[in-house]
């Protein structure tokens, strides 16, 4: 949630780097949202004056009583008073609610090193490996699977409809293998703490974190509960401190958490549906930092840079981009993307997104820190990124891997996992 301040003034860049979004009707919004706080603040003031006007009044009317003078009048205009009184109250309810209810609808303001531009002009910030060459075709992901009969897509779609993969035998080993690889991996090198969180949540874990109330679309919804299943660890993760002051001498905070993902993509329907390069169920590891607003970026790199030690260890190339503005998530400030090449399909995929949200999360979860462990509370900084998102990771390793007998290698970080050297049909 923004913090409408900075709007107020309007000298600071927050309304430009806000409109750098292109995003239709977010500059109204945040209009409707300023005259909303205008009205809010008046209010608040008529108020804080009435009140005070109530307690003179009060002495006045016990000076009288103590020397026996009539106070009928005053008594009777403070009624009034008591009424409007009253009746202000209600406004500011409601006028803070409309408010609250708008501000959940205006996305996060872009961080300055933000490029400008929309979806496909982002700049490479990094390269690293080389896209493996083959002497034969290289086949996609969904035909190595189901040769080695580890993918099964159809039975799949069975159970649950398309989108929903089902990984059988040495498929489902090298899943688990992945998981287990990274949760040790960040928790031994990259001093994560492990959590294992639920995998529903609550409407506001989900407004905490900004799924909510704009993609509620995209979720997965129970009822009667009105519960979530989790688009990402991110949501019950940076939930863990909802409501919470933590101590400035203990940050940064970091986490990591592997969970099942589940995601309607109500808006995707037609885009890379093939095999397992978009799905509605996928596993993943996500990383979650809790810090102060001065570490935020160093810590950004940090996180990144954990993401990228995965790819590095499983051997596949990836570029990290820089999203433009207008490509940004909805609550992100700015975002790395990591991207595998993925040799059957011939073409760049995201395994990770890694982002700062400033204090946008942190306002609407109420989460803040005190410096030095005393001191006036404050809005502290979170970040999270995948490390990393298993479907398109598995698609990059069986495709990258492949061999022309039709067997895939296993990465020599994974092999003690997975038991094995190489994927063979069975």
């Amino acid at each position: 949630m923004l913090d409408l301040r900075a709007f107020r003034a309007g000298g600071d860049g927050s309304r430009e780097r806000l409109e750098r979004r292109g995003e239709p009707g977010v500059l109204e919004a945040l209009d409707e949202a300023l005259t909303l706080d205008v009205r809010r603040r008046d209010v608040i003031s008529e108020v804080e004056k009435l009140k005070a006007r109530r307690n003179d009044v009060s002495r006045e009317i016990g000076a009288r009583k103590r020397d026996g003078i009539d106070a009928a009048d005053l008594i009777a205009d403070m009624q009034r008073v008591a009424d409007r009184i009253r009746d202000l109250d209600s406004d500011l309810l409601q006028v803070e609610e409309e408010l609250r209810t708008l501000l959940l609808t205006i996305p996060n303001e872009p961080d300055d090193r933000v490029p400008p531009g929309g979806e496909g002009e982002f700049e490479v910030v990094r390269e690293w490996g080389t896209p493996p060459e083959f002497e034969f075709d290289p086949r996609p992901h969904w035909d190595i699977g189901s040769d080695l009969g580890i993918l099964d897509l159809e039975r799949g779609a069975r159970i649950a409809g398309s989108g929903f993969p089902l990984l059988v035998g040495p498929g489902a080993q090298l899943n688990r293998g992945l998981i287990n690889f990274m949760l040790d991996l960040h928790t031994t090198e990259h001093g994560y703490i492990e959590v294992a969180p639920p995998f529903l949540a609550n409407r506001d874990c989900l407004i905490g974190t900004a799924q909510l109330p704009k993609f509620e679309d995209d979720q997965y919804r129970t009822v009667p509960d009105d519960l979530f299943l989790i688009p990402t660890a991110e949501v019950p993760v940076t939930n863990f401190h909802r409501g919470e002051i933590l101590d400035g001498r203990d940050l940064p905070r970091a986490y990591v958490a592997y969970t099942p993902c589940f995601r309607r993509e109500a808006g995707a329907a037609g885009r890379d549906t093939r095999g397992l390069l978009r799905v509605h169920q996928f596993d993943k590891v996500e990383l979650v930092r809790f810090t102060r607003p001065d570490d935020s970026a160093d810590e950004l790199e940090r996180l990144t840079r954990h993401a990228e030690t995965v790819l590095e260890r499983l051997g596949l190339p990836y570029r990290r981009i820089l999203l433009a503005a207008g490509d940004l998530g909805f609550s992100n400030a700015i975002t790395y993307d990591l991207e595998v090449w993925s040799a059957g399909v011939g073409k760049w995929l995201e395994v990770s997104s890694c982002s700062s949200y400033t204090d946008y999360q942190a306002r609407r979860a109420e989460i803040r820190y005190r410096p030095e462990g005393k001191g006036k509370p404050a809005l502290l900084h979170t970040l999270n990124g995948s490390a990393v998102a298993l479907a398109r990771t598995l698609v990059a390793l069986l495709e990258n891997n492949q061999q022309r007998d039709g067997t895939v290698l296993v990465p020599e970080a994974l092999r003690d996992y997975v038991r094995q050297e190489r994927l063979t049909i069975s």
